[in-house]
């Protein structure tokens, strides 16, 4: 005995798409070009803009008054190539590196010294 399917038909074939004989109206759409750019939407791209280029400026002046570092000078400002946020950013995060580096640095060096000394004291003067 065959197998009962739920599907009529043989497999790989559909069933005819079922339409509705009586379809809406469709309504008309507005002739606009699809370019075309309304007045609403000129105001509202310039009040952004406008709002972009004031928060650009606060950040560049902010910016301006904390690159007089703790000791009064300014410090050196890297090449920037670009006027992007991301290359001012980068610049930023070479000055934290820069530090850090120095930090480590500093902190090597005193426990090479630190090590440098024990030597000394103990397979030089023979004290501890």
């Amino acid at each position: 005995m065959a197998k009962r399917s739920r599907i009529g038909g043989r497999p790989g074939q559909r069933r005819p798409i079922q339409r509705p004989t009586n379809r809406p109206a469709v309504a008309a759409a507005p002739t606009r070009r699809p370019d075309a750019v309304t007045p609403e939407e000129e105001a509202r791209a310039a009040e952004l803009e406008a709002a972009i280029l004031v928060e650009e400026k606060a950040a560049e002046d902010a910016r301006r008054r904390n690159s007089v570092d703790r000791r009064g000078r300014a410090p050196v400002e890297g090449a920037i190539y670009s006027s992007s946020s991301l290359a001012t950013r980068a610049a930023e995060e070479y000055a934290y590196v820069r530090r850090d580096v120095r930090r480590i640095a500093i902190v090597g060096g005193s426990l090479l010294a630190v090590l440098a000394i024990i030597d000394i004291l103990v397979n030089v003067t023979h004290t501890i």
